[in-house]
């Protein structure tokens, strides 16, 4: 049991927290506000032409791309979810952001999938941004995790890269002494 905490703790940690926040504040959207109503509190009016909640449905990927496509879209999640898990152990403990930007990006797969599952294909989103398309918790997840992805493999190969030229600066041929 202590192996399979060491492999998966974070993992499954970091994706139900995220899960569960998603389908809070899903509900908490669900329960309140009319579908197509728009919510901002009179505290912040002034953001009004910037943000504010909007009640949508969702039946593509993220951000309303690739409409009608639940399913699919379905499918695909058990298999993002099924590769997390099957990988995720073999990471090296000490890469930290491709850990949390797989358990993000499970925890989001996994909120958009319970919605699909038990609302017809229809995942709620709510977060609207200026013209950008209305999103949610779990599409947010997803977009930062694979902003942590990219960024940590730029981080890796720029230390690579410092490393490969430590070490090659010590062996260069032209520093080589003739005897």
């Amino acid at each position: 049991m202590k192996r399979v905490f060491e492999n998966y703790g974070m993992l499954f940690g970091i994706a139900g927290i995220i899960i569960a926040f998603d389908q809070w504040t899903k509900w908490i959207v669900r329960t309140n506000l009319p579908l197509g109503a728009t919510w901002l509190p009179d505290s912040l009016e002034w953001l009004s032409p910037y943000a504010r909640f909007v009640h949508w449905h969702n039946t593509g990927a993220a951000f309303g791309m690739f409409q009608n496509g639940s399913m699919i879209f379905a499918a695909l999640a058990f298999v993002v979810i099924g590769a997390i898990i099957y990988y995720f152990p073999q990471v090296e403990k000490h890469d930290w952001t491709l850990r949390l930007a797989m358990s993000m990006q499970m925890g989001g797969a996994g909120g958009n999938l319970i919605d699909r599952l038990l609302r017809e294909g229809r995942v709620t989103d709510f977060i609207s941004v200026g013209t950008f398309p209305v999103f949610n918790v779990a599409d947010a997840s997803i977009s930062v995790g694979t902003v942590i992805l990219l960024l940590g493999i730029y981080l890796q190969e720029r230390a690579a890269k410092k490393e490969l030229a430590t070490l090659g600066g010590s062996n260069h041929p032209s520093e080589a002494t003739s005897e």
